[in-house]
């Protein structure tokens, strides 16, 4: 494991030190929704990005952080931290085990070291330059994707259909009928389901940077791919796909592209 990737390590405990507390016990939340949607935001979440951040300045105080809770702090580093303190608050707030703490590494420009966790499981899901693994118990396993031969042998999943606009439920709906199973509310813990071979494919929307960094490396150093729906790299747009396997990107994308939103100019 390389300098950073252990460091990557200190930071997820250190934010499932944090954020174990408060789960499935009393803390304060908000709604920072808009148009009647419910966003929350608890206690949790602010209190395990600060002491993320905290680590970061003390380690490494020339790299940059972009967090989802407090903002960005010179984004445009050579080295830049992205926080998803509590990817999945809804999971979080509810009790169920399938939030997760995102911790990514981007250099120049591109994400390199990811870290998917569940503290709740003890579960880190590392990647990197060294590879893909699972940290749980003291022990670690190398993570690889699993071969799919189709789409009809495939188990997919996403998040919530509803979180879709109507084009691009239309073309998940497309993606669904031709698949095998679905599972649905598993937020980024899908992602890493995949990277260890128990899932197929992850297709979502309406991402923002600090929902996607984390998992690139993770599912790549995995043998998987990632990109956006039209099959670029992914980006702003906030349209994921990922695959375990090659063979079934293209299949999918033949119906995502429908509503892939355009290039950025």
């Amino acid at each position: 494991m390389t300098e950073l990737e252990s460091f990557t390590v200190d930071l997820a405990r250190e934010a499932a030190r944090v954020s174990l507390p408060f789960f499935r016990s009393v803390f304060a939340q908000e709604d920072k929704g808009a148009d009647g949607a419910f966003d929350p935001v608890t206690e949790a979440d602010r209190a395990a990005e600060a002491a993320i951040r905290r680590l970061i300045a003390a380690r490494y105080p020339d790299h940059g952080v972009i967090g989802e809770e407090y903002g960005e702090d010179r984004p445009e580093a050579e080295h830049v931290w992205v926080l998803d303190p509590i990817d999945g608050t809804r999971a979080f707030i509810a009790g169920l085990p399938s939030w997760t703490c995102l911790i990514a590494l981007r250099h120049a420009g591109r994400p390199r070291i990811g870290a998917i966790a569940q503290p709740y499981l003890d579960e880190i899901f590392l990647g990197g330059p060294s590879g893909a693994r699972l940290l749980k118990g003291g022990a670690e396993t190398a993570l690889r994707t699993r071969r799919c031969a189709g789409l009809d042998e495939a188990l997919i999943s996403t998040t919530d259909p509803e979180l879709f606009t109507p084009v691009e439920r239309a073309a998940w709906a497309r993606v669904r009928a031709a698949a095998r199973l679905a599972r649905l509310g598993c937020d980024a813990y899908a992602y890493a389901m995949l990277a260890a071979g128990n899932i197929d494919l992850v297709a979502e929307s309406g991402l923002k940077v600090w929902d996607w960094s984390a998992l690139v490396p993770v599912i790549e150093a995995a043998g998987g791919q990632v990109t956006d729906w039209h099959g670029g790299a992914p980006n702003d747009g906030g349209q994921i796909l990922a695959v375990g396997d090659a063979g079934l990107q293209e299949p999918a994308l033949s119906s995502l592209r429908t509503a892939a939103l355009a290039p950025a100019a």
